[in-house]
């Protein structure tokens, strides 16, 4: 299965290296794509070499090709996944803004579409968060946590966790053994 792996400004994203090594052994194909605020947390060679696919980050990196990157990989994409999803990404999804490749291959595919919020619980329960969750959920976005206990980052207990890496992985693989 072709995969998009998305990733956003979370201190959750560092799990997202164990997360596309995993796809890859899963034998799926996988194209990281990153937030800039990501790469304050995971480096784009990272996933580069884990996916053993070039890392999309600004619409600069696609000046290999007269294609449109972002637009092929949405084209491509059997599956986006987003993991972790910050609620900074998740507001610009659902309120259909692109300010940077990850929500412009949002916007443009067709592909199924898995999202694992992480961030603060507070931010995760504000009534705005919510909205936006309900907004994509009727857009036909499935969702994967976040975990409702566990200490947090900001040291906060609550929601919020990006949930483990061996669920997200269950979940791709309940949907690709449905595609096949």
């Amino acid at each position: 299965m072709n995969i998009v792996l998305g990733i956003t400004g979370s201190i959750a994203a560092y799990k997202a290296a164990d997360l596309a090594s995993q796809l890859v052994k899963a034998d799926h194909d996988v194209h990281c794509v990153l937030t800039r605020t990501a790469t304050e947390f995971i480096t784009p060679l990272t996933l580069q070499v884990l996916s053993r696919n070039p890392v999309l980050v600004t619409l600069e990196d696609e000046k290999q090709s007269w294609k449109p990157g972002h637009i092929a990989l949405a084209d491509q994409a059997d599956l986006l996944v987003v993991a972790p999803l910050s609620a900074d990404t998740l507001g610009h999804f659902a309120h259909g803004l692109a300010p940077d490749p990850l929500s412009s291959i949002y916007l443009a595919t067709k592909a199924r579409v898995l999202l694992a919020p992480a961030m603060n619980g507070k931010m995760w329960e504000h009534p705005a968060t919510q909205r936006n969750v309900a907004t994509l959920r009727a857009d036909g976005c499935e969702f994967v946590g976040p975990e409702e206990d566990g200490m947090l980052a900001c040291g906060y207990e609550g929601a919020g966790r990006l949930v483990p890496v061996e669920t997200i992985l269950e979940e791709v693989a309940r949907r690709s053994a449905a595609k096949g």
